[in-house]
């Protein structure tokens, strides 16, 4: 299957050096080598590996060669240095493409050195409109909600090679990659945080309450989900505001990159896969376009709450709710929707067999819409 960033990366080599990253196991390497195929004569180095690594320390790989792809070098410490240096004396020739499973935009050791040098690209779980064509749109809901968008447990045969996957997934992050980067001594209570994270998602987050369930500093508790956000495990979405700083400071509502893994109903589970689906869409078009974009919630001090909010240039264009089933107009969307200028509106139902619009909201077989998205 060709994923959807191919083109888009394999034009850009052509430029600059190429980051992508992503959370574990969703396709980086294999995406790595598709592309690789497009330049004939590559090169795959894996930090991970001994005989690998001491090629990158060395930076011994073929100058001849049109390709040469860095797997995992975020694990070296000077690893923008070197680059940096590399690309200052040699320009992009060969073309380098560098992979890895942590937040390669976060990871700068004191100052971002490679600006200007890179495009960098955020590879995400399989989303609706990606998997267009393997099926109906709402089958591929259906199996987004049951399995997640990772490849393995998304192809999987049975339920149980999806479970195995998903237990040794989340193993290898929390007692390896997270110990490469940024140790938790405590990883038992680091797995217990990730339960309760579980338990709350699409709800705002403090970590006051997380901290006295888990006899925690808020604190640390902060730190900890930071790291877990670091490694793609879940992503924030803080609240709306003009005052972006304002925001900042209220609590946000925690998602799973593998809503798999989501241990609550069927609502909760769509919701989340609704914003992976949302966050994968934007920075696809931050990442290949330029767009300036942001995905936030709404809530005022009544509770009245949306879903989701889609800001662009600064400014929100679009309003999102997320229902299982047909029923009245959210009358919190409606709220909203009225009091804030150029919004559109929408309520995503996910078993809709109809598109109507009502008031000026605009109520959407959720399957359907999500297929729209350009990424």
């Amino acid at each position: 299957m060709e994923r959807l960033l191919e083109r888009v990366i394999s034009a850009d080599l052509n430029k600059k050096y190429v980051f992508v990253t992503g959370p574990r196991q969703v396709g980086k390497t294999t995406l790595a080598r598709h592309i690789s195929e497009s330049f004939g004569n590559s090169c795959y180095l894996n930090f991970d590996s001994d005989q690998d690594r001491l090629i990158i320390l060395k930076q011994s790989w073929d100058r001849k060669a049109s390709l040469i792809i860095l797997d995992e070098v975020h694990k070296l410490k000077s690893w923008k240095r070197r680059l940096k240096g590399i690309y200052d004396t040699e320009g992009i020739s060969p073309r380098i493409l560098v992979t890895g499973s942590a937040r390669l935009d976060l990871y700068r050791r004191g100052g971002d050195s490679m600006a200007g040098r890179y495009f960098l690209h955020r590879l995400y779980p399989f989303s609706v409109r990606e998997l267009r064509g393997s099926a109906p749109p709402a089958q591929i809901l259906e199996r987004l909600i049951r399995y997640g968008g990772f490849p393995e447990p998304y192809l999987a045969v049975t339920d149980e090679d999806a479970a195995r996957w998903r237990q040794q997934h989340l193993e290898r992050i929390v007692r390896e990659d997270i110990q490469d980067l940024e140790p938790v001594k405590d990883v038992k209570t680091l797995l217990l945080l990730v339960d309760l994270l579980r338990q709350r998602v699409g709800s705002p987050v403090s970590y006051a309450s997380l901290g006295r369930d888990l006899e925690l500093s808020p604190h640390t508790v902060k730190r900890w989900v930071q790291i877990l956000e670091h490694m793609y495990v879940i992503f924030l979405i803080p609240p709306w505001h003009r005052n972006i700083a304002r925001s900042i400071l209220k609590e946000p509502k925690i998602y799973f990159y593998d809503t798999g893994s989501v241990l609550e109903e069927e609502g909760v589970r769509l919701e989340n896969t609704v914003a992976v689906c949302l966050r994968k869409w934007l920075h696809y078009m931050t990442d290949s376009h330029g767009k300036v974009n942001g995905l936030f919630y709404i809530r005022d001090k009544e509770k009245r709450e949306v879903d989701f909010a889609v800001a662009q240039d600064g400014r929100l264009r679009f309003l999102i709710e997320v229902k299982l089933s047909e029923g009245v107009i959210s009358p919190s969307l409606r709220y909203f929707t009225k009091r804030l200028t150029s919004v559109e509106g929408f309520q995503l139902v996910k078993n809709a067999n109809h598109t109507e619009t009502i008031n000026g909201i605009h109520l959407r077989p959720a399957a359907e819409w999500l297929d729209t998205l350009d990424a």
